[in-house]
Formats: structure tokens, sequence, C-alpha cells
């Protein structure tokens, strides 16, 4: 019996036992979430800490959300999260009623918090390595100018009407900046308008316009420093040149900042105090060479007066008239085939004064010599003394044409360019590839011109003693002429014509003797067409008193001087012909995309 009742008090202790693991096993929180039942409340005095510390954390948690300035809605789409905090701490603050109100103490930079020197914890983020400044314009803020609504009979003075609602984008040199403006408003017309606008620009001083940096597009816009760069446009100096340079900046900076991030990244990373870093953000696209010549069309335009005040504030002693077809050419679309002629002039310093599209060349050029004309007498300058033409420059029936476009200027003395004079004698050989072309021309120019014998002397001796210190010495100058070069020449000596009688009996010799056996080549070829040769010297024997020189007029200017073997040269500019205006033909034309349209 009493074994039997020690068996059943087991029993009964392994139900109990077995009763509570139960019991437990069901309470278990395990249980509980695989039941999908919430967890059983707390003890009541566990509870009742709890709600004590809720309730002493919860001024804390509130504080710093009512005493953080916010930032206009508008703004948050364009300004990152972290652009969002240090912008709202810097422009904004909070006044006693708790309202969000812009600072008092305006700039017109705001440089963002840099990152600290030292890391005792990792960045929440790389963006504050990569921030950008931002640029605040609001000149009546600022410097409290009003400037006034330019409507028809309005002339009301604007007011403030809060910020502009989008903050612009702006490509700089290395980088972007942010720019943001104000709101201005026309009580009377009930129209608003934003502190960058056209219309508040051009009413404030040249002292705070000129602080403006950007140019404004449709979307995005550009600093001027960038612009500046495509003012210069030379071969070399192109927009897509001026892309790739961008380019290149911009990837400098933009790995210099990530190298920094990284960097300091690095050792958390190697420490196990953060499992990953987060990659740096993406560098911002350059835009591309289409709308950097389009931002650049928009910089010609905004200083057009002043582009023309400077041309128009060009004048000479020595006019060049010149025209061309290559640019014509070019023409495509609707302005195809509406000029036959590009007509330039220009002054014996290179530059040049006027340029015309004409429908034939000398046609309708009057308008531009009057313009000429009024220019100098608005002015108050002397009239020049000579004018180089490629035609026209005489007539058998009387006067010059290009003499009677300037009718006013009644001492203009009109020349023919020598150079096209020589051109016209060209044509009359039989290939330009014969073996004595070159000679040809030489011997044609040195029947024009000769050189002034004092600077011819003097050029001697110089290179005389050059070469006399390099060790070489000749018995006769006719050795040292040979080791000058005709650059040398043209750059320290000067040329004068040798007359119209001296010159016709030089070129008739020279037409002869080339015209005989004398200007056959090895096969037997002849250089000169005979029948066209003599043609066309009967038409060009009466123009050359058109080439000489005028008396009186000097035609050469000292720019400079050189030493070479002891003796000082002068470095001449020659304003003879119009050389100058074909060169500049040549870079309009290549100036301008396209190609020939024949």
């Amino acid at each position: 019996m009493y074994r039997s009742f020690r068996v059943w008090v087991s029993r009964s202790r392994w139900s109990r036992l077995h009763h509570h693991l139960l019991r437990s096993l069901v309470a278990s929180p395990w249980r509980r979430r695989r039941r999908g039942r919430p967890p059983p409340a707390p003890a009541p005095a566990q509870r009742k800490r709890k709600r004590k510390e809720k309730h002493v954390e919860q001024p804390a948690l509130s504080a710093p959300a009512a005493a953080e300035p916010t930032i206009p809605e508008s703004w948050r789409t364009t300004l990152s999260r972290e652009q969002q905090e240090w912008v709202g701490r810097a422009l904004f603050t909070i006044d006693s009623r708790g309202k969000t109100s812009l600072t008092t103490d305006l700039n017109l930079w705001w440089d963002p918090p840099q990152p600290r020197p030292t890391f005792a914890q990792p960045p929440a983020s790389p963006a504050a390595f990569f921030a950008c400044r931002l640029f605040l314009w609001m000149p009546v803020r600022i410097w409290g100018v009003r400037p006034a609504c330019a409507q028809p009979g309005c002339n009301r003075p604007f007011t403030k009407a809060g910020l502009y609602k989008t903050i612009r984008r702006v490509l700089d040199i290395d980088g972007w900046y942010l720019m943001a403006t104000e709101y201005l408003e026309c009580r009377r017309c009930q129209r608003k308008v934003a502190g960058w606008s056209q219309e508040v620009m051009e009413q404030l001083e040249p002292g705070h316009r000129c602080q403006f940096p950007a140019l404004l597009t449709y979307q995005l816009s550009c600093d001027r420093r960038v612009i500046s760069m495509l003012r210069e446009r030379t071969r070399g100096n192109s927009a897509t040149q001026l892309y790739k340079k961008l380019c290149e900046v911009h990837s400098e900076t933009w790995m210099r900042r990530s190298t920094h991030y990284l960097s300091v990244m690095e050792p958390f990373l190697t420490s196990g105090v953060v499992r990953a870093c987060t990659p740096p953000p993406s560098m911002p696209p350059v835009p591309q060479p289409g709308w950097l010549l389009t931002v650049y069309g928009h910089d010609i335009l905004s200083r057009l007066e002043d582009v023309k005040a400077r041309v128009t504030s060009i004048f000479g002693k020595v006019l060049k008239m010149d025209s061309t077809k290559k640019v014509t050419r070019k023409l495509a679309g609707a302005a195809a085939g509406t000029a036959a002629w590009v007509t330039n002039v220009g002054n014996e310093h290179g530059q040049v004064l006027m340029s015309v599209l004409t429908a034939g060349e000398g046609a309708g050029l009057l308008p531009m010599a009057a313009g000429i004309v009024r220019r100098y007498r608005d002015a108050g300058v002397e009239p020049p003394q000579l004018l180089y033409v490629d035609r026209d420059c005489c007539s058998s029936f009387g006067g010059s044409r290009a003499a009677a476009m300037f009718v006013e200027w009644e001492g203009l003395v009109v020349r023919l360019d020598i150079w096209h004079l020589m051109r016209r004698f060209a044509s009359g050989v039989t290939t330009e590839s014969h073996q004595l072309y070159k000679p040809f021309l030489q011997q044609l120019s040195s029947a024009i011109f000769t050189w002034h014998r004092e600077d011819a002397a003097r050029l001697l001796d110089a290179k005389k003693r050059a070469l006399m210190a390099q060790g070489m010495s000749f018995p006769s100058d006719a050795g040292v002429w040979r080791r000058v070069s005709r650059k040398e020449m043209a750059l320290h000596c000067r040329q004068r014509t040798r007359g119209a009688a001296e010159t016709e009996r030089l070129i008739a010799d020279l037409l002869e003797i080339f015209g005989g056996d004398w200007g056959r080549d090895t096969m037997g070829i002849p250089l000169l067409d005979r029948d066209r040769i003599q043609a066309i010297w009967a038409e060009q024997k009466r123009h050359l008193r058109c080439i000489q020189d005028p008396p009186g007029v000097e035609l050469y200017t000292e720019t400079g001087r050189l030493t070479k073997g002891g003796i000082s040269l002068p470095v001449y500019r020659c304003a003879r012909g119009s050389t100058s205006l074909e060169s500049f033909h040549l870079h309009l034309n290549l100036f301008i995309p396209g190609k020939l349209h024949i």
C-alpha cells in the first residue's frame, strides 16, 4: 500500500509538472507570435516606469523640431536633405512666436559647413563632402533699391513679395553652385517678377549689376567666367574644346572630394565600426557643347550695345576694302542664295570697320560708304588718306568708282591692291605647276618693288656679325645675302614702288623673256600663253599708276626692335594692300560651320 501510494504521488507530481509546462508553452512569446496574439502587458510597476520615462523624454524629442527653421516647400525639390539643413540654419531664424523668417543679416555668397578635420564617429552621409555654395540675389532687401514697374502707364515701385520658388543650378569652372532670389510685386498691376529678371537688372546701378555672376537660360545657368573663355574664338578654342576642359576640371574636383570622403571612412571600415560605406554620389554631368554655344549667343546679345560701340569706334588713316564669296556659299536654309558677296572694310591695324552682305560685288555699297563717312564726321576724326581696293580703282571713262562712293572725302587716294594685280598676270600662265611659275612671280614682284637701301644695309651688317659670332665668314656680301631669308627682309626692311614708267619697262622685259625660249621647262612646255598674256598686259598696263605709293603717306609703322649681331633692328608693320582682309576672310570662313554650297 505504501508503494502504491508513492507511485500515485509521483504520478500526480508528474501530471502537475506536465500541466505547468503546457501552460508555460502556451503563454510563451514564441507561441503567441505564431498564433498572432499581442504580447501581454507588462507588470503595473514596469508600466508605470515606462510611462514616466516617456513623459520625461517627450519634451526632449519635440523641442528640436520646433526650434529647427524650415525652408520654403518649393526649395525642397531642388535641395538635398543635408543642404536643406544648413540653408535653413544659415538663412532663416525663428521669432518669439515660433514662425520662420528670413534673416536680416544678408550676404550675396553663403558657404556650406565644411567637414570636420577629424572624425570620432563615421559621418552619417557623404553630403557634407559634396555640398555646394549658395548665391543669394536680393537687391531690394540687401541694398534697399526700389526698381519700378516697366508696364506702360504704371511706373510704380516694386515691393517685396517673398522668396522666388525656384533655386537655379549654375555651371561653374570646377563645379556647380546654387542661386536663389526674391519675388517683387507691383501692387497696381498685380504682377510678380523675379529679382534677376531683365526688367529689374536694367534699373540697377552698374556697381550692383556687375555683381550678378551668371547668365540664365531656361533650365540651367552658366557662370560668366565660363562664358568669358569662349570670347577668344580662335581655331583651338571651340565649344567642344571648352566642354572637354570643363569635364576634366569637374572630374578632378569630384575625385578629390570622393577621395577625402573615402579616406575618412576607411578607418571605420577597417576597425569594423561600420560594415558598409555609403558610396559617393555620382558627378552631375556637364552640359553639351551645343548648350555652351547657346549661352555664348545670349552673352553676345546681353552686351550687344557695348559691342556696337566698340565696333563703331574704330578708325584709321589707311582703309582697305575687299570682297569674298567663300562665306556666302555656306548660307543654308532660307538664307541660301540671298547674298553673293561679303564686303569688308579694314584699317592699317588689321581691324575691321564694317562688314556687309550684297547680291553683287560692288553693288549696294553706297549705304555702307555713307555709314563710314558719317561715323568719321560724328566722331570728329580726320578722314583717311588712302583706300586700297581689289577693283574699281580707276576707269577709262572717268574717275574711280570707289572714290565716288566716298565723295565727301575729297583728298582720298584710291589704290589697287598689288597682290590682286599680280594674280591677274598669273592667270596668263599655262599651269601653276610649271617649274618657272615661282621664279616668274618673284621677278614680277621685283619689277614692282625695291628695298630701302639703308634698311637693307643695316640688316646685312647685323646678319654678317651674327654669322661671324657663329664662326662663319664669307669673302663677299653675296654669301651673306644668301643667308638672309625673305621673312627677315620683310620684318626689318621697308619697300617702295619703283614708279609707273620703270615698272612698265621691267614688266615688258619680263614678259618678253619668259614668253620666249627662256620661258620653257626641260620638256619644252612654255610658261606663258602668249595670246592670253598679251591681252592681260594690254588691259592691266593702265593700272600701273594705281599701284604706286602715294607721296606723303607713311605706310610702315615701327612696332618694336630686335637685336641681332649686336645691332638693334626695327620691326615694321606694313599697311600696304588688303592682305589683312584676305586673312580675315580665311578665319571668317573657318569660323562659320557648314559646307560650301556651290
